[in-house]
Order: structure tokens, then sequence, then C-alpha cells
């Protein structure tokens, strides 16, 4: 018969946290988010079927549960830890999580990261991809990029940057629907996002439309983009995405008419004490300095 065991990520954020008598201190500790940590601990509660903490703000004790069991714990992560490993690798390089938007990924991340590993070579980083406006929580990476209105309770938040908008196509759908003014995408396909609405650009042209509603939805910048250059239709865009299709001739940008302050932007999100370690320091610190506006244009 399979025994089954509690996880041993649980059973250390379990031994940590009986150990300093804070969820938050031993978050920093195991170098983790507090949120991943209340969800570790709260797998072990659901696991073993009893409360092992009473929580007191921000502070915890161990319940008379939890006290037994934590001798037992500490013995079993002690017979791991004292087992001897003749052929384990050297310790670990540090390393920063980071969580980002695929387009931001695409087109401005990965084309400079080697900026930042070339000046910190032990920094070893972990990239993941989250949907802008659906992906709402750090989970447990250490630094996400967000594409959003910068309100997020509880976090610290710190603007990267922010772009005009304004509409491109390709030259031969803008040929063919003799796109010259921003009236004529009366006549025009108007590619959509929830990431670039139509409706504030519109009214930077003067224009009194409605949102419009239907045809083709996509909710992935560098996608609209591709269906752009492929004459589905007209889409919103901002520079450090077109600029190379512009460059080679695949998009023209129309008419003259920018929004210049857009309802959404690009945001660095992290949780208070991250700052402390010093390879996420460096990521942000890096981060800040490369993604701004004078860096981009």
């Amino acid at each position: 018969m399979a025994i089954r065991l509690p996880p041993v990520h649980a059973l250390s954020a379990f031994e940590a946290a009986a150990r300093l008598g804070s969820f938050a201190v031993a978050a920093e500790e195991l170098c983790i988010t507090p949120s991943a940590f209340s969800h570790r601990i709260r797998l072990l509660e659901e696991f073993v079927g009893e409360r092992l903490f009473l929580r007191d703000g921000r502070s915890v004790s161990l319940t008379e549960f939890g006290r037994r069991y934590l001798d037992v714990v500490r013995d079993a992560l002690r017979s791991l830890a004292d087992f001897p490993l003749p052929h384990r690798s050297s310790p670990t390089h540090p390393r920063v999580k980071i969580t980002v938007p695929p387009t931001f990924a695409r087109y401005l991340f990965l084309p400079n990261i080697t900026e930042f590993t070339d000046a910190n070579p032990d920094i070893t980083i972990e990239t993941f991809l989250s949907v802008p406006l659906y992906d709402m929580s750090l989970s447990e990476t250490d630094v996400e990029v967000r594409f959003g209105v910068g309100n997020y309770p509880d976090l610290v938040t710190e603007k990267l940057f922010e772009e005009p908008v304004f509409p491109v196509a390709s030259p031969e759908y803008a040929k063919q629907m003799g796109l010259e003014k921003p009236g004529d995408l009366k006549n025009a396909t108007l590619l959509r996002s929830a990431l670039e609405p139509w409706q504030p650009w519109f009214n930077a042209a003067g224009l009194d439309w409605p949102e419009p509603s239907m045809g083709l939805r996509i909710d992935d910048l560098g996608l609209l983009l591709e269906a752009v250059r492929h004459g589905y239709g007209v889409g919103l865009t901002r520079s450090h995405f077109a600029r190379d299709m512009i460059r080679n001739g695949d998009l023209v940008p129309l008419f003259d008419v920018a929004l210049t302050t857009p309802q959404h932007a690009y945001y660095l999100v992290y949780e208070r004490g991250v700052r402390e370690r010093p390879e996420v320091d460096a990521m942000l610190n890096w981060m800040m300095a490369r993604f701004n506006t004078q860096r981009l244009s």
C-alpha cells in the first residue's frame, strides 16, 4: 500500500514559522512570498486535519497539536539534512523568479535580459508568463510586470513606463481601404483587445463613436500586431511593439493622432520586504533603469 506523505516544502515552512514565530519572517527566510507561504501552511493543515497555529495579528503560536507535530517534523527534517551526500553539487546560486506578460517578454524582456545576466552572472533568472488583466496574484514569483491601471492593494507598485497609443495597418490594407483621415475607419475592420480599447483613442481623434463590439478580439498585443500585419484590419499599438514592423515596412502608422495618456501602462509589482534580498533588489533596479521611456525611445 502506498504511503501518503506530507509535502516537504510545507514541512519546512511549518518548521520555519514555529521557530521564528512569524509567517512573514519565515517567508523571507525561505525566499518565497507571504501568500505562497500561507498556502503551504494551509496545505499542511489540510493534510493533517488539524490547526497547527493560532494567529494573533502578525504573530503566530503553535497549537497543542502543533507542538507535538513539530517534534516529529524536526526529527524528519534533521534526518534528511544530516544524511551524507558525497556527490552533492555546490550550493545553488541566488535566483529571481519574475512573471511578465507575453508581449513584454517577447519584445522587451528577452531582447535585453543579457544586459542583466552579463552584469550579474551569479544570479539565476526564472521567467514565467501571465495574462494581463487576468492573473492578479503574485503566486510564488518574486517580481511581476503587470499591464494594467496600477491599482494593486497591499503590493508595492512602481510604474515602468507608458507610451502613446496609435493605430496601424498593413500598407496593403491601408491603401485598399483609403485610410487617410480618422473618419475613414468607419469602413475598416477594427481589431479589438481589452488591453487597448478603442474609445479613448476615438475621443482623442474627435470621433464620437462607441467601443466596437463586433469582430476579431485578441487579448495578446503581440498576436494583435500579427493579425494587423496579415491584413485582417486596423489595430492599436505602441512604438516599442510596432517599431521593427514599421521599420521593415510590414506596418504603417495611420493619421497623426495618438492617445498620449492611455488607460493601461506597465508596472513593477512586488511584496514588501522582497528588496531585502540582494538579487531581487538588483533585478528591480535594473528593470527600472532599463525600461524607462527614455531608454526605450
